[in-house]
């Protein structure tokens, strides 16, 4: 329902105290930017400089009203209604008002009010559809209507088929992510000088995904799903950066909104497959080992339960999560492999100052446990009689959001994690990571997005190249990432993106510098 706010000229003879005028509009200008609790204490200033108006009582019931004072609003419109220019708004409001803690006979009496004067047509049409809307509400909180309509629900078949396809063409500058200087390669007992060598070309990103829902409810669903996405690069040895990865998952959802509360339960098993080459970036040809390829020692299978669960109440919001997977990657008897174990148990947090701020506070905790990985000793050695390797991880994060208009908003974010290697610590690490993203509606048909990310990692006890003669490891990561979408049409959107990602490490064989452009035709239906 629209909420009225009226922004008017003062009659001259109310400009006697122009401090007071100024405070008002100060007090306009701030509400129109969405910062209620500002705007109130420059209408608050406003009164004690003297300005006592109707239409000051109007604005500060309004304010209080976004600001969730509901009790300080009805105050303020009930002063606003003894003048008979604002009588018809404030009814009006005043039935939002009631209507928003719920006191729904209050609310269709100020309705009433609104819908049975002559003076205003809009505001009698916003009052017919608000009484219609809470006839709505009453109906579907009758227990006999909600058995019916729980019988309807559950006698219908339903089902419901979305699907989602992306193709289009890019440009990458580091296919191989080749270091992006020359190095010594201390694990090389001839320390040799290696100087990589940097491809680029052109690739198809692609990406499918379907969905299925069966035995659809008012509130839950079964559903089947399907994700296929990856990259294929043009050329021989382009090729060998070719991925793919396929997901297929089933399960349930429940999600249920009343009066400004959410239920939501997400559950499901997942099963996905991942195929990519194990490949040189010095070189962009398959590693070997004595003369023997390992290409496929990166291809993998991972399959497991998840679970997340929301439950909001007005502006607070709860979220848990839950995940356990084995990851199972391809056979290679000339290493070791990569096969594991994952575990996740983490949640989140959030609350909303005001329509258009939030803050969310996250933990998370998971570990990974290899089950044919050594551990490395202190030395940097990964001796076969060392036992499993494992890593326990403990991250924090804090997010904050502000949107300025309906069209625009940002958000800031900060990550702390912390590794632990639980043989003797050689892997352990703490990361810091520090986040930026922009979001820009200019248009109905238009958006813009960007999202950065700094993260610097700090070793205590690891060496680069795993080799003490090398020096301590360390690591630092930035990512960026621009993208606009043009909705064509209802079903079509075209994409453009740019992907940047630069690492620094004194371990320089994961040192190098990528850009990626792309731009996409998407279908959905």
């Amino acid at each position: 329902m629209a909420l009225l706010l009226v922004l008017a000229c003062l009659p001259q003879a109310a400009l006697a105290q122009s401090g007071a005028y100024a405070s008002f509009e100060d007090g306009n200008r701030l509400f129109r930017d969405d910062l209620y609790w500002a705007a109130l204490l420059r209408y608050r200033q406003a009164a004690e400089e003297g300005m006592d108006t109707p239409l000051l009582h109007f604005n500060t019931g309004v304010a209080h009203y976004k600001a969730q004072q509901h009790i300080r609003a009805r105050e303020s419109l009930l002063r606003a209604a003894e003048s008979p220019d604002l009588r018809v708004l404030a009814h009006y409001n005043l039935g939002l008002n009631a209507w928003a803690i719920g006191n729904q006979e209050e609310a269709v009496d100020w309705f009433r009010r609104a819908r049975n004067q002559q003076d205003n047509d809009t505001i009698r049409d916003y009052a017919n559809v608000a009484l219609a809307r809470l006839q709505t509400e009453q109906r579907e909180a009758d227990p006999i209507v909600e058995i019916r309509e729980k019988r309807r629900e559950a006698d219908k078949p339903a089902a419901n088929f979305e699907i989602r396809a992306r193709v289009g063409a890019g440009s990458d500058d580091n296919i191989f992510r080749a270091p992006s200087r020359p190095y010594i390669d201390f694990t090389d007992p001839a320390l040799p000088l290696v100087t990589p060598e940097v491809y680029s070309g052109t690739f198809v990103p692609f990406n499918f995904r379907a969905k299925y829902k069966v035995n659809s409810l008012k509130w839950e669903n079964f559903f089947g799903g399907y994700r296929l996405s990856g990259r294929i690069y043009d050329g021989d040895l382009e090729n060998n950066a070719d991925e793919y990865h396929h997901e297929l998952r089933f399960g349930s959802e429940f999600d249920r909104r009343e009066n400004g509360r959410r239920s939501r339960v997400y559950s499901a098993f997942a099963i996905a497959q991942n195929d990519e080459q194990y490949i040189d970036p010095d070189t962009g040809n398959p590693r070997t080992v004595n003369g023997e390829e390992i290409t496929d020692r990166m291809d993998y299978i991972r399959y497991g339960p998840q679970l997340t669960t929301v439950q909001a109440f007005g502006n607070l919001s709860f979220a848990l999560r839950l995940k356990g997977e084995l990851w199972d990657y391809e056979d290679t008897e000339l290493v070791p492999e990569y096969d594991h174990e994952y575990f996740l148990l983490g949640g989140n947090v959030q609350y909303k100052f005001t329509p258009g701020t939030l803050l969310r506070f996250t933990v998370e905790k998971s570990s990974r446990r290899y089950s044919s990985r050594p551990s490395f000793d202190l030395d940097g050695n990964q001796l076969v009689t060392n036992p499993e390797l494992r890593y326990d991880y403990l991250e924090y994060g804090l997010l904050a959001r502000q949107r300025l208009t309906d069209d625009l908003w940002f958000g800031f974010g900060f990550e702390l994690m912390d590794r632990q290697d639980r043989y003797l610590g050689y892997n352990d690490f703490t990361r810091n990571a520090y986040m930026f993203e922009f979001h820009w509606s200019p248009g109905r048909r238009f958006d813009l997005e960007i999202e950065t990310a700094y993260r610097d990692y700090d070793y205590p006890n690891a060496f680069a190249f795993h080799e003490p003669l090398a020096g301590p490891k360390t690591l630092e990561t930035l990512d960026a990432e621009i993208r606009g979408t043009w909705r064509i049409s209802r079903h079509f959107r075209l994409i453009a993106e740019v992907d940047f990602r630069e690492t620094a490490s004194t371990d320089t064989r994961i040192e190098y510098d990528r850009t990626r452009y792309s731009l996409s035709l998407v279908w959905e239906l």
